[in-house]
């Protein structure tokens, strides 16, 4: 019980000292790690916070690390942007023991090849196309995760420790660092989880080249190009989560699930205020035999506005299939179906490794 307390009192604490730092931070920063892993997770609309319990747990809650069994390796690819920018996961874990594991997971947005036109005029004001050359813009996090059992049953907490590398060419580099807590808890067919990411938020430190800016500041004159800012600030996120789980008969079960995602800044969910603000997603996940999968989910509500000035709803909905023979599982994901809301529109593919069927 003094471990719970404990993690109560670091979740008070930083919650607390939200509200301090609100005024001096952007809303939004290192959004790609907002996005997701897992073409099952996506299918299911992302409200997974209290069903993960595989290696993909080191993303969307660490304290589902402890139902592993073995080894167990994950990763996706996603394109975004009509094949623009690529997003691409690998992920493995493995207990330690019977009551804690560890995992570990590495994230890459990306665009590359992106032409860069600064210097396409010389000093005599004529085009040279010579002079366009290519980089590539880059986020990258670094992962390792903890999880142990609680001696009260049903009960696991884990965190995750991460460092950010963001790469914009030769022009901006940056890194951060960050950690994140989960807990869970599951009772007869019920399960509950929450995650505070960026708990004690987390700080982006820029290094930005200065020749290469001043390049860019003379190609482009009269444009009042400044230095931006060398430090982002991310603040803290909570997602609480509770899931029931149905069997249907001897051969088929269902998974339903909901989320509450919370940010402590006032956006464009459907609920907010200059504190806070809260979109909730849903999910289900239908299974034959623990062999094949049909999952279904909404999330990502948000208040979107129209050219007109008017407002209306905006939701991603999401569709998924899956298959698991021996130890490995394929899954399928197409996200914001009939593109309805703001979120972003692909195709998810996803794999996973139970090395435990493996074993002689």
């Amino acid at each position: 019980m003094q471990k719970i307390s404990t993690l109560k009192t670091i979740i008070t604490i930083a919650l607390l000292s939200v509200f301090a730092l609100s005024a001096q931070t952007r809303k939004y920063s290192n959004e790609f790690l907002n996005i997701g892993v897992d073409a099952a997770a996506f299918g299911m609309g992302n409200a997974v916070t209290a069903t993960s319990n595989d290696v993909n747990s080191v993303y969307w809650n660490p304290a589902g690390l402890t139902d592993l069994e073995d080894w167990q390796f994950s990763a996706m690819h996603a394109s975004y942007f009509a094949n623009i920018a690529n997003y691409d996961y690998i992920a493995g874990a493995k207990p330690l023991d019977n009551r804690s594991a560890i995992g570990f997971s590495i994230i890459r947005f990306g665009v590359d090849d992106i032409l860069n036109t600064t210097q396409l005029i010389d000093a005599q004001g004529n085009i040279d196309y010579n002079r366009i050359s290519l980089f590539s813009t880059a986020d990258y996090a670094f992962t390792l995760s903890y999880a142990r059992s609680s001696l009260m049953s049903g009960f696991s907490y884990g965190v995750n420790a991460k460092v950010i590398r963001r790469i914009i060419g030769e022009f901006a580099n940056a890194w951060g660092f960050g950690f994140d807590l989960g807990v869970r808890y599951t009772k007869n067919k019920w399960e509950f989880g929450a995650m505070a990411r960026d708990i004690t938020t987390t700080y982006n430190t820029w290094t930005i080249d200065e020749n290469q800016f001043s390049s860019i500041q003379s190609a482009v004159p009269g444009q009042n190009q400044e230095l931006p800012e060398d430090t982002e600030i991310t603040l803290p996120k909570l997602q609480m989560g509770v899931a029931y789980n149905f069997e249907i008969n001897r051969d088929i079960d269902l998974k339903t699930a909901f989320n509450f995602n919370t940010r402590f800044a006032q956006t464009n969910d459907i609920f907010s205020n200059e504190n806070l603000s809260i979109s909730p997603a849903f999910g289900f996940q239908a299974d034959y035999l623990d062999i094949v999968y049909l999952r279904g989910g909404l999330g990502n509500f948000q208040t979107v506005e129209q050219f007109d000035g008017s407002t209306n709803v905006g939701f991603q909905p999401n569709f998924g299939i899956g298959f698991k023979y021996k130890g490995i599982q394929i899954d399928y994901a197409f996200t914001d179906i009939g593109d309805q809301g703001v979120g972003l529109y692909s195709n998810i593919f996803s794999i996973k490794v139970d090395w435990s069927m493996f074993r002689p």
